[in-house]
């Protein structure tokens, strides 16, 4: 009964369109569900991004779901085979935009509340939602900005669980317990522009940046550790030039991306590349986007809780890891909280026909029940 109640709220979900950073109204929906059963709702607007805190109770622990409504955009309509804001139900999936990235999460979380609350209203701790409409865009206004308020006033998340979709074949078969740090690069060279027959009268810009894209591409940052894989570098994109075959350009600029592990930090990256800068003698302007530090949960109860419940209802050891782009996560967990993502299969997210297995929504919702009555009951 319950796995249709989740799925009846994740079929409303989908069918706002709420591609980032738009609520379109899911998160009205939401909060309804959480007033009825005794949470109070704070609604958080910065800029145009739409963000609630939900608590109910006022001791501690407590415990958080966190999750976001927006979704990426559909890409062309016609290569969907089902419409992606339509959720439709066929084959034992339901279909749509946003159904694995993450409203059936948000959905499992709320009738675990539900159903947590009718049979413990007088639990011990706190829950507590936040909800976003800007994880998937610049990720400036939404959950960042919460954990920014909540820090200004001195209310603290202990546990939190991300709803991302992180096991990979099966439901529960991995665990995110931290993320990479993301640190990019926008990199601007001067040079001179000139006729490509007249050489000595321009300066290259290409020409000079070919030994320092040899080198930095060529270093070995780490070899990473027990709980990351090694720093790895990526050149994203690279543009010089008029077009045109015959005049040296006087200019030209590079992005680059570096996911690192605890091994380093950003500003030890960034030194290390602006000396590499230096020492090949470039005229740079340099530009950097912290996108998130690398964070780690480490073993304790509340990560020993939500692995014993995966083995007890999803009857899978759960593979824990850090890899994966970034999430959330990396705002919450620095306040000192315990952050821990578990979701459903994430083969289908951000791809046309992203779609979610029905029959695992009653097993979600559960996992998120077991993890409420081994903390709070």
């Amino acid at each position: 009964m319950s796995a249709g109640r989740v799925l009846e709220l994740a079929r409303e979900l989908v069918r706002r369109p709420s591609v980032t950073p738009e609520d379109a109204g899911c998160q009205a929906l939401m909060a309804e569900r959480l007033e009825r059963i005794g949470f109070q709702v704070e609604r958080q607007r910065y800029g145009e991004v739409d963000n609630f805190w939900a608590r109910r109770g006022h001791a501690g622990p407590l415990l958080c779901f966190a999750g976001h409504t927006d979704v990426v955009p559909t890409g062309p309509l016609d290569a969907w085979t089902h419409p992606p804001f339509e959720a439709e139900v066929k084959d034992g999936l339901l279909w749509g935009r946003g159904a694995a990235d993450m409203k059936a999460s948000l959905a499992a979380m709320i009738v675990a509340c539900e159903e947590f609350l009718a049979a413990r209203p007088d639990h011990r701790g706190s829950l507590a939602f936040l909800v976003t409409s800007d994880e998937e865009g610049p990720a400036q206004d939404g959950t960042k900005k919460v954990i920014e308020a909540l820090e200004a006033r001195g209310e603290k998340i202990d546990w939190c669980l991300v709803g991302e979709p992180s096991s990979r074949e099966r439901l529960g078969d991995m665990l995110r317990i931290g993320r990479r740090g993301s640190l990019s690069c926008d990199l601007l060279v001067h040079g001179i522009q000139g006729h490509v027959a007249y050489p000595e009268k321009a300066r290259n810009p290409l020409h000079q940046l070919a030994p320092f894209l040899q080198e930095l591409v060529g270093i070995e940052w780490d070899a990473g550790n027990a709980s990351f894989p090694p720093t790895s570098l990526q050149l994203t994109n690279l543009h010089s030039g008029t077009g045109f075959r015959n005049v040296i350009p006087g200019s030209a600029e590079l992005k680059f991306n570096l996911r690192y592990s605890t091994e380093q930090t950003m500003a030890g990256l960034q030194e290390r590349i602006e000396a590499l800068l230096q020492r090949h003698g470039l005229d740079y302007e340099v530009s950097w986007r912290d996108a998130g530090r690398p964070f780690l949960t480490r073993p304790g109860p509340f990560l020993s809780a939500v692995q014993e419940v995966v083995r007890d209802i999803a009857g899978v050891d759960p593979e824990l890891s850090t890899g994966g782009g970034t999430s959330d996560g990396r705002f919450i967990a620095p306040t000192g909280a315990a952050v821990v993502e578990l979701g459903p299969v994430n083969a289908s997210i951000h791809k046309i026909d992203e779609h979610v297995r029905v029959d695992d929504l009653e097993p979600l919702k559960d996992l998120y029940l077991g993890v409420m009555r081994r903390l709070l009951a």
